[in-house]
């Protein structure tokens, strides 16, 4: 709601609209329905764009807002992602320690992503990961009810609550972020011209170049809910790095390298997945379908 709420701000400031011109249409998700199973085990990220697909297909809803990491890399044609706003903050902010470092030893971890858990472990091999879903209210609850010792939320989040205070946030250059990670996505039908040319006023190129490669860089990997895929884009002009790391679920492996390229380009992540895939061990390479 808090990214519902910044679109049609966004929106409403760049049209000259006042706020009632855009209507907020709440839906909970299939994902925020089940939060006992981690989230590769009851359907993946189309637990949350499905619901909004249908009313996107049926007219319910105009444009659907979308926290970017959790949506799918392969989208149904009929849809288009007409609107990156500015990306907030990318990094993973460490509740409940100081640093990884500090983390007593064998703690429990609370986390149901895969990157997390995988790179978690990689660092600290002694600790102990356990599943934890939900909204940052829950999981916060979780872990003040003593479910886990740590948990580990994103920056973005807790900055779109307010929350600012919370944890320690971790250096994005040494603890990998997700791909598409802090990134809001409007998406409608593309056959809608005069939305996506209402939409694109609030589009942020570069944010969206970032996101997009970030996205490609997955398809070529082939990564699903359970590849555990950490990465970083660091923009100069309209030049794109990116430095990607994958690991094996239980973070005795890892692989990283890096690529730099136009923004725009699709050649260059597609390259980087090659390269990534090529050097990593079969311990990593299971866990995604790309070549």
């Amino acid at each position: 709601m808090a990214q519902a709420e910044e679109t049609r701000r966004r929106l409403c400031e760049a049209h000259g609209w006042e706020e009632a011109a855009v209507e907020l249409v709440t839906v909970v998700a299939s994902g925020d329905q089940v939060l006992d199973r981690p989230l590769a085990e009851i359907g993946g990220k189309a637990l949350w764009t499905k619901e909004l697909d249908a009313w996107l297909a049926d007219g319910s809803i105009d444009f659907a807002v979308h926290s970017m990491k959790d949506v799918e890399t392969e989208r149904p044609e009929t849809l288009m992602i007409a609107a990156v706003l500015p990306r907030e903050d990318v990094r993973d902010v460490l509740v409940g320690a100081d640093s990884v470092a500090t983390i007593p030893a064998g703690a429990r971890v609370g986390t149901s992503a895969p990157r997390r858990a995988a790179q978690m472990l990689h660092a600290r091999p002694d600790l102990t990961v356990v599943g934890f879903r939900g909204n940052v209210a829950t999981r916060l609850g979780k872990l003040e009810a003593g479910e886990a010792d740590v948990t580990l939320l994103a920056a973005a989040g807790l900055n779109r609550l307010g929350q600012t205070g919370i944890g320690t946030p971790l250096a994005a250059d040494t603890w990998l972020p997700a791909p598409a990670q802090g990134a809001i996505g409007i998406e409608c039908l593309a056959a809608r011209s005069d939305l996506v040319a209402l939409l694109d006023a609030i589009d942020h190129k570069p944010s969206r170049a970032a996101v997009m490669a970030e996205r490609g860089l997955l398809r070529g990997l082939g990564g699903t809910c359970h590849s555990p895929i950490a990465l970083l884009t660091t923009a100069e002009g309209d030049t794109l790095t990116l430095r990607a790391a994958l690991f094996s679920p239980d973070g005795a492996e890892r692989v990283e390298a890096s690529a730099t390229f136009p923004a725009g380009d699709t050649a260059g992540p597609a390259a980087l997945a090659h390269s990534l895939l090529s050097g990593a061990p079969e311990a990593i390479r299971r866990h995604f379908t790309g070549s």
